[in-house]
């Protein structure tokens, strides 16, 4: 009797203890949390770290048309782009794209950005006006541009020549001397907001006691901007500069939307010769090859950025660590920025300091106190308040003008486009080409197919971030770390990297060419975004709310859904908002994996308008603003909640 209860005992106590050993080992809240994170373990490991595995040995190989057969080649593919031509112009055309994009969108940005964070009339209306281009999408914007450039029908040119700038119409990016800086000039107006965004945040977080200290001590404009001001933004700018520069380097969508890489390769960046060698010619190999040439920097940017964005989480933690090598290099390499930094100040510091010189010299003149200034106070305010506008003035017209430009031409005849009559303004206005582009294209197919794809990609994409973002705040379970950092890697990874393989993967699986390719890949770069933004938010929310929940017997999922999930609904509108319009905007997953007429998306269908030389900017204009209203009203509907709820994402995350 004494054995048979022993053994009962035994059998019942074996669950226990693997319930013991499970929670020690795999975490305590293992079994809720792995099943939380499975969705997007599933998405990343089978549509971005396999992809990205099989791509690497797919570079390693090459296709002979003759027999039809796939052979390993080792890394001949690499070796032989150091010898390519077309490789070799293709990189420096890449650095040269990057370099000046982004010196451009940086003091351009900074300069807005600083006028933008002072006292000025209507600065909100300012604000919106410049984040504009932000929010269009990258066809209506190449389409738009494409028709500012045209040297017959365009606006450029008989502006310049009225100003008396130009002498004759210039081909702005038909002329392989001109077409780079042209295309330069887009990539920059697009990206300004980024910039003005980050820095106008960053600006708003500098204690402006400091500022009025040094002020006191006797420090000019300049010295407080560049001991103060530039130190206070230098983790915003590092951070932006950091993914700006992956961004531009790895850019696709505009340059070949506006040149296709012409003329004669002038503007034909490293991800154009990829797509060209591997879609455009079918060698898998090569192109996959020149795509991965990169990646030992990227991965290093990726590994630089990742480093600042935890930094703040880890500053506690590594308190009383002495610094490594990384450390010490990374402080030597700052000291070095600042160095240059200042030589660049120095002769600002000097006019300025001869500015002042005059002023004093301008007040003894006229018998006054050379510490006494010449104008009242009011005086001043009103003159610093014009000197701003008149600074922001041209900043405003470059960013307006496309806009202006597209409203105009879409409301012209095609006679008065074809004439070149009124340039600058229709006479009369007419919906000619908007009737012409609903009931002659297909655009109404392209809408639709747009709203599904990105609506579908939203719903799965923020639903699998929502709870992912909660086990890995919340929940205690082994590989969480990890994952996250995983998560940071997969968000910062360029979509050039993964095309060609997820083209050959979608082949491989019979989705090619349907509504569900796009809604599977879209994603791959939708949900590590808002993994990361709702990770910021879900921890800003106290957990005692969820202790006393759990008090009450509730359990993970309900809490989840019932009281976690309602106080992220600022976070959740905002990523949500974010995901449908990177979604309805996407170009290059969407270019290269539709093919028929009846599956494109706005981007696509509107490139397809696009016939040779052939191009109908009437409709072209009119499909730009109605591709470009819906995207428009919905984040002005939702601004307050998508300001919030990134900022608090952004900063926490």
């Amino acid at each position: 009797m004494d054995d048979q209860v022993r053994l009962n005992d035994t059998y019942s106590a074996a669950p226990e203890t693997w319930s013991r050993w499970a929670r020690r080992v795999l975490g305590r809240d293992w079994q809720t949390g792995y099943l939380f994170v499975l969705p997007m373990v599933i998405i990343m490991g089978g549509l971005i770290f396999w992809p990205f595995i099989s791509a690497i040995m797919l570079s390693l190989t090459a296709f002979n048309f003759s027999t039809g057969e796939t052979y390993n080649v080792g890394i001949r593919n690499y070796q032989r782009l150091f010898s390519n031509s077309d490789y070799i112009l293709a990189l420096k055309n890449t650095i040269s794209f990057t370099f000046w994009s982004l010196a451009f969108k940086f003091v351009i940005g900074m300069i807005v950005a600083l006028i933008l964070n002072s006292r000025l009339p209507y600065r909100s209306i300012l604000s919106g006006i410049m984040l504009l281009p932000w929010i269009v999408p990258e066809i209506v914007t190449a389409l738009a541009w494409k028709s500012i450039y045209d040297p017959l029908f365009g606006g450029l040119n008989p502006m310049l020549m009225a100003a008396r700038i130009i002498d004759r119409p210039l081909g702005w990016i038909s002329d392989p001397n001109m077409a780079m800086g042209s295309v330069i000039s887009v990539n920059v107006w697009k990206g300004i907001p980024f910039f003005v965004l980050l820095f106008l945040s960053g600006l708003k977080a500098i204690d402006r006691e400091q500022l009025e200290a040094a002020e006191v001590d006797g420090a000019n404009v300049v010295q407080r901007f560049r001991h103060v001001t530039l130190p206070g933004l230098r983790y915003v700018i590092v951070v932006t500069l950091l993914l700006s520069f992956i961004s531009t380097f790895n850019q696709f969508g505009l340059p070949f939307l506006l040149t296709g890489g012409g003329p004669s390769g002038a503007t034909k960046l490293y991800a154009i010769l990829a797509y060209e060698k591997a879609i455009g010619s079918l060698q898998y190999g090569p192109g996959i090859a020149i795509a991965f040439s990169t990646a030992p920097l990227i991965a290093i940017l990726i590994w630089l950025l990742a480093r600042f964005m935890r930094q703040d989480d880890k500053r506690d933690d590594n308190a009383d660590r002495k610094p490594g090598i990384v450390d010490r290099s990374m402080a030597v390499a700052g000291k070095i920025l600042s160095l240059v930094i200042d030589v660049i100040f120095w002769p600002i510091q000097l006019i300025y300091a001869g500015v002042e010189m005059i002023a004093r010299f301008a007040r003894r003149m006229s018998g006054r106190s050379p510490s006494k200034p010449l104008l009242s106070l009011a005086a001043r305010e009103r003159g610093g308040t014009i000197a701003k506008l008149v600074v922001l003035l041209p900043f405003m017209v470059f960013v307006i003008f496309p806009f202006f430009w597209i409203i105009i031409t879409s409301l012209k005849s095609t006679a008065q486009i074809s004439e070149r009559r009124s340039i600058f303004w229709p006479q009369p206005a007419t919906l000619e080409q908007y009737d012409a582009l609903i009931h002659g294209t297909g655009f109404i197919t392209w809408f639709l197919n747009s709203i599904l794809v990105a609506a579908a990609s939203t719903v799965v994409s923020v639903s699998l971030a929502s709870l992912a973002a909660y086990a890995l705040t919340r929940l205690r379970f082994l590989g969480a770390g990890l994952l996250t950092t995983l998560l940071l890697i997969t968000y910062l990874l360029p979509g050039t990297l993964l095309f060609i393989p997820l083209y050959q993967t979608l082949s491989s699986i019979g989705i090619i060419n349907s509504y569900a390719a796009l809604i599977l890949t879209y994603p791959t770069f939708l949900l590590p975004f808002a993994t990361w933004v709702m990770l910021g938010y879900f921890r800003s929310i106290p957990v005692e709310v969820e202790e006393a929940a759990m008090i009450d017997g509730a359990n993970r999922f309900y809490i989840f859904l019932r009281i976690t999930l309602p106080l992220a609904a600022p976070a959740l509108l905002s990523v949500t908002l974010f995901a449908f319009t990177n979604a309805w905007n996407e170009f290059l997953f969407a270019f290269v994996f539709i093919t028929s007429e009846s599956l494109r998306t706005l981007p696509i269908g509107l490139q397809s308008m696009v016939v040779g030389d052939i191009l109908p900017w009437g409709k072209l204009m009119a499909a730009s603003l109605l591709t470009a209203v819906p995207v428009a009203l919905l984040y002005m509907y939702a601004q307050r909640f998508l300001v919030g709820g990134l900022t608090v994402g952004a900063v926490k995350g």
